[in-house]
């Protein structure tokens, strides 16, 4: 996330930081190529600081690499982060059984200032650390010092937990459930409303509600508002509300269950809350295949929304995966990464930026050139292999 064209509007600096960052970050390449692997990477240890302290005990959840050593290698994440204007090092090795090793460090002016160091159950804190005493008692073989830290610790280790826990996620389904409690969803921010008129105060549409409507209309135009209806739940105890979103037709009132609208809005609605969270707090947010069920034009707007410092003022960052091409148009040469598999199975991550020469001046068609396969990471489709793999052999005349 480090620009190279660093003039532009769309970077943020740091005072304590010589390079300039980026907001958004588009992955490519082919199918298998292991683009989710690199967002399920980070969402992971999201994952991992957010729950290991309440939620782990004999065993470590991790997802080890399947091919070759890995089930028996450690997995190894190094992370670096800014946070509160300061740069931050966190460096995390697990095993299926326990933490092998942790660190973390800060520099505060330029210069590596150690908060604490952990290999298995041995741990060093920096002398006069607050918390350290906490933390040391509530750690397990499975529990990350960084979780602890979230509870007990001085304010510089809590601020870089919360941020790493955190992220927020979208379209991994392995992580959505971990990542973004219900208060940050598109629909607790409807529900806020209906439980504030209710309350009968006499005061027009609530920001938060006015404001999510409005984004959905990029989806859909003809949303004009919404209701809640109470209706009785399936097991016949009580009843339960339900969303309901009206368009409007003709100058006539309809209602839609969210269910039966579009995939291209339910997604958009998904992604509301979410997102304002993310650009609220200035967290991450990752989100993958962002052209499985949005428009070009949405996801285009989405990117935009990230870089303008003024819908985007707390420098969040958005970290998507696409096969979209026709998205290259929007983004810098330095927002664009791809993978490609390796022999063993592996995925390896590329910068378009490392790529030489003309190839990749500010002037070019990054998506004429991605789909001319001049950075790789494109399908490699042989058309006779497809005819021998459907039974389809050209019969040939002797005569």
């Amino acid at each position: 996330m480090i620009a190279v064209d660093k003039e532009r509007a769309a970077t943020r600096g740091f005072d304590l930081l010589p390079e300039r960052v980026l907001t958004v970050a588009g992955i490519y390449g082919p199918n298998a190529s292991g683009k989710s692997n690199v967002l399920d990477a980070i969402a992971w240890l999201s994952m991992a600081v957010a729950r290991s302290l309440r939620g782990w005990d004999d065993d470590l959840p991790r997802d080890a690499h399947r091919f070759g050593k890995g089930p028996s290698s450690p997995s190894v994440f190094d992370l670096d982060l800014m946070v509160g204007g300061v740069r931050y090092a966190y460096q995390l090795e697990v095993e299926d059984s326990a933490v092998t090793y942790e660190s973390l460090d800060a520099y505060p002016e330029r210069r590596r200032r150690n908060l604490f160091t952990r290999h298995g159950e041995e741990i060093d804190f920096r002398r006069g650390l607050d918390g350290a005493r906490g933390m040391r008692e509530l750690l397990t073989p499975t529990t990350l010092v960084l979780s602890t830290a979230m509870r007990l610790a001085n304010s510089d280790m809590r601020h870089v937990g919360r941020a790493i826990a955190g992220m927020k996620v979208l379209g991994l389904h392995r992580r959505e459930r971990h990542s973004y409690s219900f208060s940050d969803s598109t629909m607790r921010i409807l529900f806020n409303e209906v439980e504030r008129v209710e309350a009968r105060t006499d005061v027009p549409l609530a920001n938060a509600a006015a404001e999510t409507i409005e984004l959905l209309r990029f989806a859909d135009p003809g949303i004009d508002s919404f209701k809640w209806v109470r209706r009785e739940s399936p097991t016949g105890e009580g009843s339960e509300r339900r969303l309901r979103l009206i368009h409007r037709v003709g100058g006539e009132p309809i209602a839609f269950d969210l269910k039966d609208e579009s995939a291209g809005t339910q997604m958009w609605f998904r992604l509301i809350g979410p997102a304002r969270a993310a650009l609220r707090d200035g967290r991450t947010l990752l989100f993958d295949e962002i052209d499985a069920s949005l428009h070009p034009r949405l996801s285009a707007r989405l990117i935009e929304i990230f870089r303008d410092p003024q819908t985007n003022p707390s420098g969040a960052q958005l970290v998507f995966t696409s096969h979209d091409a026709s998205l290259l148009n929007t983004l810098n040469r330095d927002e664009v990464w791809f993978t490609e598999k390796g022999a063993d199975g592996t995925t390896h991550l590329v910068a378009l930026a490392e790529f030489g020469g003309e190839r990749v001046r500010k002037s070019l068609n990054l998506e004429r050139a991605y789909l001319q396969g001049r950075f790789g990471a494109i399908p490699e489709i042989d058309q006779a292999e497809v005819r021998d793999a459907l039974g389809l052999v050209s019969r040939r005349s002797d005569g």
